[in-house]
């Protein structure tokens, strides 16, 4: 029989987050995100959810190629763009898209050896501090790439550092504007926070905040995460969990007052208790530094863990559910069977982190399934 825990991806909720992003950005075309194998959910397991959107965008050449065997003939773009001059060759083969943020790259297409100009996004260091050219080299490295016969359109991006907290974008927007003022091409800027909070609308809509954009990257919010928590939940954004970890209780104890759970008796009980023992650990990317009290569900019912999470196993506080035992259900983090819900945002938190890296951290021994 196999361990009692497994992950599911919820192919409804991809679809239904893909409309939240679409809805909050109706004169954009959506970029769905699914670098890092779609933030941990596998890009074969959610592109029939995400393939309503107007491309995807990405970092690796291997999972552009996944795309193409999957039937996709739409725009793939490289957010890193070429890493050395045979990357470009891939481009050409797999028709990609690419980001140019170096004068490196600059060089390499000049080098490039095609009878098929190549779409490139041209980054601007806005204020993020990453990538991109800085405001005062910007109109340079553009003119460079438009004498280029290698390149096609030339599209103007950057990207946000604070479009999640209570900086804003308005700084950012008013470089990127200055700087791109009379240049031809789409403009792509707008992460899932930007789109979420800023509402931006190519239309220049009353009470827009920043600069029009072609194009928006939704990432986390497809994959049912806040982009702004704790400012707004998932649930206040209408966003659903993309996926759920789940396992079972394989054994229950009885504890005294004064009794300790697990390693370095992290956990004292201060009466008489039970405890179910779940079958997840930091072994299958469940963080290890959730301390007593990081929420769960057990039988649909809110709980919480006690002591400190161990390799393959965790324990769970089964006072408030009294009939719950062995082989009872724990849910991690997403949808129970009863359709309640424990917020990937609200274990991150308690970890000191971000949902982005419990579901870039699920192990490979989870077996995963996909629900349509």
């Amino acid at each position: 029989m196999p361990r009692p825990i497994h992950a599911v991806v919820h192919t409804q909720a991809l679809r239904n987050n893909l409309r939240v992003v679409q809805r909050s950005a109706p004169d954009a075309r959506i970029w769905a995100v699914v670098k890092a194998n779609a933030y941990g959910h596998g890009i074969e397991r959610v592109f029939e959810g995400l393939r309503g959107a107007d491309g995807f965008a990405l970092l690796d050449l291997d999972e552009a190629q996944r795309l193409r065997t999957l039937g996709w003939r739409g725009p793939i773009l490289l957010l890193e763009g070429a890493f050395d001059l045979r990357d470009l060759e891939w481009c050409s083969r797999l028709d990609l898209w690419h980001t140019v943020h170096c004068e490196a790259q600059i060089d390499m297409l000049a080098a490039h050896k095609t009878n098929v100009p190549q779409r490139v996004f041209l980054k601007m260091n806005s204020g993020m501090n990453r990538l991109g050219f800085v405001p005062s080299q910007y109109r340079a490295a553009w003119t460079r790439l438009n004498a280029l016969p290698q390149v096609d359109e030339i599209s103007l991006m950057t990207h946000f550092s604070d479009a999640d907290g209570p900086r804003g974008i308005a700084h950012q927007s008013a470089v990127f504007e200055a700087a791109t003022a009379d240049l031809p091409g789409e403009r792509c800027t707008n992460n899932s926070a930007a789109v979420l909070r800023h509402a931006i609308h190519a239309d220049g809509a009353a009470g827009a905040v920043g600069p029009a954009s072609d194009w928006v990257r939704a990432g986390i919010a497809l994959y049912g995460s806040s982009p702004d928590h704790p400012a707004h939940s998932a649930a206040d954004w209408g966003l659903q969990p993309a996926m759920t970890l789940c396992a079972r209780i394989i054994a229950t104890q009885t504890l005294e007052l004064g009794d300790t759970v697990g390693y370095g008796s992290a956990f004292v009980a201060d009466r008489p208790m039970r405890i179910g023992i779940v079958a997840c650990g930091y072994a299958d990317g469940y963080p290890r530094i959730c301390p007593t009290g990081t929420p769960v569900l057990v039988d649909c019912m809110p709980s919480r863990t006690l002591g400190r999470v161990s390799m393959d196993m965790l324990a769970v506080d089964l006072t408030p559910v009294p009939l719950s035992g062995d082989g009872s259900e724990v849910t991690l983090w997403g949808a129970a069977a009863n359709a309640a819900v424990l917020p990937i945002d609200d274990v991150a938190a308690a970890a000191q982190t971000l949902g982005y890296e419990l579901m870039c951290a699920l192990a490979q021994r989870v077996p995963v399934q996909v629900e349509n």
